[in-house]
């Protein structure tokens, strides 16, 4: 049986079927050039995993592969659920210790944001300027986040 040559994009999903790569789901990752890079995202039985396993693979060796389904198409509303609350708690705990490192930005920080969104109809002054405190003060928690402890 012969295999079709495969010219995958971005964002496919091949499995390695006569390859010398270890069993599992690879996404593309890039295509520059003569070699596709490969990231493995998923365990032999199709489940993800987060391996930051990267591999570069020559396109004359794709034939070596054959196409495979996204590992998070098979996630339960559950688990993708799950997912998302404890990195939306791992925001908040990485944000919290910024605040707590650095009290007097984080203080002027949630102030912006509470004027931005309590702040029209309570306070005086235009409408555009409780929007751009509002935007301010997201911008400057992200800011916090981001720099950390």
């Amino acid at each position: 049986m012969s295999r079709r040559r495969l010219d995958p994009e971005v964002g496919d999903h091949l499995r390695p079927a006569d390859a010398d790569l270890p069993a599992g789901v690879y996404r593309v990752v890039g295509t520059l050039g003569d070699d596709v890079t490969l990231l493995r995202v998923g365990d032999a039985d199709g489940r993800r995993v987060h391996t930051g396993e990267v591999r570069r693979v020559p396109r004359g060796r794709l034939d070596g592969f054959e196409p495979a389904e996204n590992p998070d198409g098979n996630r339960s509303v559950t688990s993708a659920a799950a997912a998302r609350l404890e990195g939306f708690a791992w925001e908040v705990r990485v944000v919290g210790q910024a605040m707590r490192a650095h009290p007097l930005q984080g203080a002027a920080v949630v102030a912006l944001l509470l004027v931005g969104v309590f702040g029209d109809g309570r306070l005086p002054g235009p409408e555009w300027l409780f929007t751009a405190a509002g935007v301010a003060g997201g911008l400057g928690i992200a800011y916090l986040g981001y720099r950390g402890p």
